[in-house]
């Protein structure tokens, strides 16, 4: 009998969306009586290797592993671990992920890291955070939160509120919430806005379509900001009469998501002024049936007079936290199984390991850091656009390829000619401009 292929969840893509709403079931399941599965895991470790603080993420992983009955290791501090003596995360991994733990969860401060980790351990890897890029199960616990407080995720109106260049709460967040048909209005503090890469690959993946928005009534954040957006996954017989729209009036709010400003993961940029949610932004029209969120810890950005609002939910979204993580570690253990068929598989082609200059555009990138030492480059490709549009195997930041080579012939051709065209798809070298083609030894065809 074949042993199933390990599962990790680096990216909410990891997941389909049938998987996600079964994980849902299941939750339901374990909180009915969080005492009472403690079989399910019994004999199982579980290694939390947080690179970063966390409170809730890392306590509520080890309450879930403990209600299901394994046990946990950690490593709660970087000053205490071989990184501060300059260990690769990938050497961590492999010895950790050996004989010590069935299963790791892992939170770091570079950009791509998680995937790293799945690449190189040999048992499963939960993403606990990974740099401004991703926080997959605090995505699946937001998502958790809006399904038993709306009923749905379709057609929710969802306002993202505060930092969303670096949160990558949010990110995760976004993905999810237009796989699952939910519109998103935008408020970021100015200069925190969505990343671009966010934006392309919601209008590439799920046909987001985006207008200016007014939120007119809601005081202390509808001010906060000069680029308030409206994006919706339409569906395509709607996208015409959307895109002519040059100001969506938002007059329902299902959902206000409140973030911090990622301080950590900024440079020194100012936050005077940042918006702040308190009992007269509730008393607006719009907000009057919305849910109160926030992935926590707040700082000042939600007036503590609100906590007693009952629309306000943060504090349910970290209780949810605990039979969530139950679901989805009992699923990547293979204690559980789902019915639901897993997302498609991406294809990952190499990048310009061969060449020289292409590499990352995100100075985050953990292969720009440490992988440097001992990562090759890898890049999914999307090479139905022209011209081509790569996005690293880690990280997911985009880039384009301009050139591509035949490492054969040691000739580079543009990625619009009939001379790339003709160049076998496993044997191309992807380049962004001409000069780096030529440096690494390509001659270019006119």
């Amino acid at each position: 009998m074949a042993v199933p292929a390990k599962r990790d969840l680096v990216s909410i893509e990891d997941l389909s969306t049938a998987e996600i709403l079964e994980l849902f079931r299941h939750a339901d399941t374990f909180r009915d009586d969080l005492r009472a599965w403690s079989h399910i895991c019994c004999g199982t470790i579980m290694a939390t290797l947080f690179f970063e603080p966390s409170t809730r993420t890392r306590l509520s992983f080890e309450s879930a592993m403990h209600r299901l009955g394994g046990g946990v290791i950690t490593a709660a501090d970087e000053k205490n671990t071989s990184r501060s003596k300059g260990e690769s995360l990938a050497d961590t991994v492999r010895v950790v992920g050996g004989s010590y733990a069935d299963i790791l969860v892992v939170r770091h401060p570079e950009d791509g890291a998680a995937r790293v980790a799945a690449r190189y351990a040999r048992v499963p890897v939960v993403n606990g955070g990974d740099g401004a890029h991703e926080h997959p199960t605090q995505t699946l616990c937001d998502l958790y939160t809006l399904w038993k407080e709306k009923g749905r995720l379709e057609g929710l109106e969802i306002v993202l509120c505060g930092d969303l260049r670096y949160s990558r709460t949010i990110h995760s967040f976004c993905y999810a919430l237009a796989r699952f048909g939910a519109n998103i209005v935008t408020m970021p503090y100015p200069g925190f806005e969505l990343p671009d890469y966010v934006l392309h690959r919601l209008r590439r993946e799920f046909g987001v379509q985006a207008a200016t928005a007014s939120v007119g009534d809601l005081p202390g954040i509808a001010g906060s900001s000069n680029a308030a957006a409206y994006l919706t996954a339409s569906k395509p017989h709607q996208l015409a009469l959307f895109t002519s729209l040059t100001n969506f009036e938002v007059n329902r709010i299902d959902a206000i998501y409140m973030t911090r400003a990622q301080r950590e993961r900024h440079a020194g940029e100012e936050t005077r002024n940042y918006p702040r949610l308190t009992r007269s932004t509730l008393g607006a029209a719009a907000a009057k049936d919305a849910r109160i969120m926030h992935p926590l810890p707040r700082v000042d950005e939600i007036d503590y007079d609100v906590d007693d609002d009952p629309r306000s939910v943060y504090f349910r979204q970290a209780e949810l936290g605990v039979p969530m993580r139950m679901a989805l570690m009992a699923f990547l253990l293979g204690k559980i199984q789902l019915d639901a068929a897993p997302p498609a598989v991406f294809t990952v082609t190499p990048g310009a390991a061969a060449g020289a200059g292409f590499r990352c555009r995100n100075e985050r990138c953990i292969t720009n850091n440490e992988g440097v030492r001992y990562l090759n480059r890898d890049f999914r490709i999307r090479d139905a656009e022209q011209p081509p549009v790569l996005s690293c195997a880690y990280c997911e930041r985009e880039v384009e390829a301009r050139f591509v080579g035949n490492p054969l012939s040691r000739k580079a051709f543009r990625t619009s000619s009939s001379g790339a065209v003709e160049i076998p798809r496993p044997d191309r070298v992807y380049f962004e401009s001409e000069d780096q083609a030529q440096a690494a030894g390509y001659d270019c065809e006119p």
